[in-house]
C-alpha cells in the first residue's frame, strides 16, 4: 500500500525535482533529478522524464512507494 503524501501548493506550479525534495523523498533537488533520470517517477500514471516538469494543483506523483497530491 503506497503512502499518501499531500503538498500544498503555494504557487502555480513546482518543478518535479524540487517537489520530491520539499517533501523529503529526495535529500536534494540534485538527487530529485537523479530519481527522475532513472525512471522512478511517475506524474498521473506515466513515467515522467524531464526534471523540471511543472507540476500543478490536481496532479499526483508516485514515487518509491509514496504518492504526493499536489493541492
Amino acid at each position: 500500500m503506497a503512502q499518501t503524501l499531500s503538498f500544498e501548493l503555494s504557487t502555480e506550479y513546482v518543478e518535479l525535482c524540487n517537489l520530491l525534495k520539499l517533501v523529503g523523498l529526495a535529500d536534494s533537488g540534485g538527487r530529485g533529478k537523479t530519481m527522475v533520470a532513472e525512471g522512478l517517477v511517475q506524474v498521473d500514471g506515466v513515467v515522467e522524464s524531464r526534471k523540471t516538469a511543472k507540476i500543478r494543483r490536481g496532479q499526483t506523483v508516485q514515487v518509491a512507494g509514496h504518492m504526493i497530491e499536489v493541492n
